[in-house]
């Protein structure tokens, strides 16, 4: 299963902000990665190269390497609505990222590990394909043998807040999937639109 295993420190100075994991060294050091550092002097940014960063951050931030990038761009781009805002959508509605949401991890390459592992059910049946793509009204649930471990069970929702598309049933460990989010609801810092531009060349 191909999946970024560099370091993530690094891939977060890079972008100034702690895209993989919370970022705590970016106190320390918070220069991008490279000799001299902040005396480096550093060349301002061209067009392609800012387009070509806001995919790279996309890219880290959900755990997804460019064929699978692309064919969700291309998802994006053949539903109805503005590109950019779909593909955000369509980036939230993987079962990694939502079994992230929901705080059965505390981070999405967790979420990914427990997809992978077989500790997650859609709709009642396992599934362990990370990138899977919800539906409005799925159900997320652990599996029942999984619900009984308390390594996983005392994890859940004790880092990630309530987002208004998902909806947590704590007695049942199980989550629903209600909506796709708008835009102005996820909170990762990303220009998409020009990851759209980025594309259309």
């Amino acid at each position: 299963m191909a999946r970024y295993t560099g370091p993530k420190t690094k891939i977060s100075r890079i972008f100034g902000e702690p895209i993989l994991g919370n970022g705590k060294w970016l106190n320390k050091n918070s220069n991008p990665p490279g000799q001299h550092g902040a005396s480096r002097k550093r060349k301002s940014l061209g067009e392609y190269a800012l387009q070509l960063r806001e995919k790279q951050k996309a890219k880290y931030t959900y755990g997804v390497l460019e064929r699978q990038f692309r064919k969700t761009f291309e998802e994006a781009s053949r539903r109805r609505g503005v590109t950019g805002e779909n593909l955000i959508k369509l980036l939230e509605a993987r079962l990694d990222n939502t079994v992230f949401r929901l705080g059965l991890s505390p981070s999405r390459n967790g979420a990914r590990q427990l997809v992978a592992h077989k500790h997650i059910m859609v709709n009642g049946q396992v599934t362990n394909y990370p990138s899977f793509q919800l539906k409005p009204g799925d159900i997320i649930s652990l599996k029942p043998s999984t619900s009984e471990r308390t390594g996983i069970t005392s994890r859940i929702g004790t880092k990630n807040p309530k987002f208004s598309w998902l909806d947590w049933n704590d007695a049942e460990k199980a989550g629903v999937f209600i909506s796709y989010p708008e835009r102005d609801s996820v909170p990762e810092n990303i220009k998409e639109q020009l990851i759209v531009e980025l594309y259309s060349k």
